[in-house]
């Protein structure tokens, strides 16, 4: 295709030959082109259908604000006493009958469970287990989608469990079986946004790869700006209405998925199953495509015995190649150190929302509303961004701005400008994210590439498990154990991305051979040319 391409483009003049195995024989990647270059509908109805389990791992993501939120509360007698009751009073030192909550006590878990004068290792510990169980439900379930489940499969079960563990997430009775379900819940959703991710840019061609990538960002935006209008709209009643309402709907959206979704034709190919794969791009290929369809079987059959056995993969053996291999190794640890600090603000910021003199409700709108220009960008700019010099100015703009967002104390004018900085950290953070996610789509074969992102996942949710407790410490202080915090370790993290080969408008490989074979001659490339 003679088009720039958003994403992921086909291999320029410039790249390295493929390797002389490969000359007589159409890769993997050309003939799927064929098929499914041009984007038909059925591509798009089975993107848009993937993307939508990003608006439910959102929702789930950052029910906690709301839910584990410290609710308002007002003095039932004033006076002018000493240690009597005033706004500036600290309620753990006051006596129990000269205060109230501003609503009833059944509108967050701090309030029902008299958590109030609780340390920040309590009041943070259910949102911190949501985040530990991301990350062992990752490292737990990584690989599967590249082997035994595969892509279709594991995006079914970890939306159906997540649905279930929601709902009797309602039904808690302490802080303790509450943070158990938490933990479930964010096992579940480990691998949701990886599987979505990688099925529904390996069901489009090059083209239009970044464009279908993005999708699953405007959804995960929408499922974040859904929860501050249900939380508000649900304000007087139970916080256990909030998990009601977004476990039903994920529960029919998972039926819908096991009927409707088709599974990656890349992986069903790479794991030897062609007459499902061939089915499969005979389906969601553009209706015009009619040549392709007719010459599909004999050509793919008779030309992929080498991709067969160099991509079929037992469990775990992705991870071990990641390893094992210097040139996957350090890319994997570069990506996965500045997935951590994104993490950190990404996961953080709405979280350490109450340390602001904000109104709440307003303050995750805005968050949430940042998020689209975020993915507005990434949509119509992704490729003209170079991905290293993106991510590292991203980085390092989050950082420097939520720093300044907790500098009100200085000058008065601060004051109005705090929530401006928050913003801008977050909207930078986001933006660092969605490049993130893409880059490494491209820097991994096919074989691994579902492994790989999900371990950068893991590491921003590996970030995001201290961000609850750190939130919570801020309170007390103005936010400067939050967002000082944050702000530090992702302006140091963002510069790992200089260990990075840049990808920008580079084919993608599907095994590990020959990804090497492109690393190797690249860096021969550059050593001639020195």
């Amino acid at each position: 295709m003679a088009d720039s391409t958003p994403l992921l483009s086909e291999p320029n003049s410039a790249e390295p030959e493929t390797p002389l195995l490969h000359k007589h024989l159409p890769s993997l990647d050309s003939i799927i082109e064929r098929c499914i270059g041009d984007f038909g509908w059925a591509q798009f109805l089975q993107a848009i259908l993937v993307a939508f389990s990003w608006f439910f791992d959102a929702q789930q993501t950052f029910i906690a604000v709301f839910t584990d939120s410290v609710p308002t509360w007002h003095c039932t007698h004033l006076t002018e006493l000493p240690n009597s009751c005033n706004s500036a009073s600290n309620i753990c030192q006051l006596p129990q009958n000269s205060w109230a909550w501003d609503r009833a006590k059944h509108t967050s878990i701090i309030s029902e469970w008299g958590l109030e004068c609780s340390s920040s290792l309590i009041t943070g510990l259910p949102a911190s287990a949501f985040f530990i169980g991301c990350l062992i439900g990752g490292l737990t379930l990584a690989s599967l989608a590249d082997t035994s489940l595969g892509r279709k499969n594991m995006l079914f079960l970890s939306c159906l469990i997540m649905s279930l563990s929601t709902f009797l997430t309602a039904f808690s009775t302490n802080i303790w079986m509450y943070s158990v379900l938490r933990f479930i819940t964010g096992f579940a959703r480990a691998t949701i946004g990886t599987s979505a991710l990688v099925l529904s840019t390996e069901l489009v061609g090059n083209r239009w790869r970044g464009q279908v990538g993005v999708m699953g960002f405007f959804c995960f935006t929408l499922g974040f700006l859904s929860l501050p209008t249900i939380a508000y709209a649900h304000r007087a009643h139970s916080w256990r209405t909030l998990y009601f309402w977004t476990s039903i709907p994920t529960l029919l959206y998972s039926i819908t998925v096991h009927f409707l979704v088709r599974e990656s034709p890349r992986w069903l190919f790479v794991r030897g199953r062609k007459e499902d794969a061939i089915e499969t791009l005979k389906y969601i290929a553009p209706v015009n495509s009619t040549t392709t369809k007719t010459a599909l079987t004999s050509s793919f059959i008779s030309s992929l015995s080498f991709e067969h056995e160099t991509g079929n993969v037992d469990l775990y053996s992705a991870i071990n190649a990641l390893v094992k291999r210097k040139w996957a190794f350090r890319r994997l640890s570069a990506v996965m150190a500045i997935g951590c600090g994104i993490g950190m603000v990404y996961y953080g910021m709405p979280l350490a929302l109450g340390s602001l003199e904000f109104d709440l409700y307003l303050g995750v709108t805005l968050n949430a509303l940042s998020e689209l220009p975020a993915s507005l960008i990434a949509l119509f700019f992704i490729d003209k961004m170079n991905r290293k010099t993106s991510i590292l100015v991203y980085t390092v703009l989050s950082g420097f701005c939520s720093i300044m967002s907790v500098l009100k104390g200085i000058h008065p004018i601060w004051t109005g400008l705090q929530i401006g900085f928050e913003l801008v950290s977050f909207f930078s953070a986001c933006l660092a994210f969605n490049v993130l996610l893409l880059f490494t789509i491209e820097l991994f074969p096919t074989c691994v590439r579902n492994s790989a992102l999900s371990m950068v996942r893991q590491a921003v949710v590996l970030g995001g498990v201290f961000s609850p407790m750190l939130a919570a410490a801020g309170r007390d202080n103005g936010g400067f154990l939050s967002y000082g915090v944050f702000g530090v370790v992702i302006g140091v993290c963002g510069w790992f991305v200089v260990c990075l080969p840049e990808t920008r408008g580079r084919g993608i490989c599907d095994t590990m051979d020959e990804e090497e074979y492109k690393e190797t001659a690249a860096c021969n490339a550059v050593g001639d040319h020195v």
